[in-house]
């Protein structure tokens, strides 16, 4: 294997570990050397990977995003029909933030740079539901409803979930909220 070939996996399997242990744990009480010795690396192997611990919850953030997008759409690609695909994006989305703890929730919601990177994750789920749904109506799998306005209903509770809105009035978790959501629109625009 070849050096560069070499640090990529590396940085990779360190990120992938720094994730796990934010999503177990939250972030806000960690500091850089409690995250170097969980991790079993040095701070300066940490300081590789982004210059601040703010730096790197954001980097783990993207990271943890980017790894739940393509979860997410190889579990789209592997469902035919219009319905399973969006009962598929929406259940995967909720799978995809299964790991997430309450810690690690509360804390993305109150450091801003990592709540951007969700709020703009929540934004590009949006786009690719209402996709779905034209895909579906131009199929003839759902009536004839308006796609856009429909995502828009979709986008609407997406924001409520990662607001963390729909966990204090409902009790559900981000993960379940989805599933929920998921379950409703489906069976509510079906032919």
């Amino acid at each position: 294997m070849t050096r560069p070939a070499f640090a990529t996996r590396r940085r990779t399997e360190l990120f992938d570990a720094l994730v796990a242990l934010l999503l177990a744990e939250g972030f806000a009480h960690l500091t850089l050397d409690d995250m170097a010795a969980r991790l079993r690396c040095s701070k300066s192997t940490l300081y590789t990977l982004a210059a601040s611990k703010e730096q790197l919850v954001q980097a783990a953030t993207v990271h943890f995003f980017r790894s739940a997008t393509e979860f997410v759409e190889d579990r789209v690609a592997a469902t035919t029909g219009a319905r399973d695909r969006i009962a598929a994006y929406l259940s995967a989305v909720g799978a995809a933030l299964d790991p997430a703890s309450e810690q690690f929730m509360t804390d993305l919601d109150g450091f801003a740079p990592a709540r951007a990177v969700y709020e703009q994750n929540t934004g590009i789920a949006a786009r690719r539901v209402q996709e779905l749904i034209a895909e579906g109506v131009a199929a003839g799998d759902f009536r004839d409803v308006h796609a856009a306005f429909a995502a828009d209903l979709v986008a609407a509770a997406m924001v409520r979930i990662q607001q963390r809105v729909v966990r204090r009035t409902t009790g559900l978790d981000d993960a379940d909220a989805y599933r929920e959501l998921a379950a409703i629109l489906t069976a509510g625009i079906s032919a």
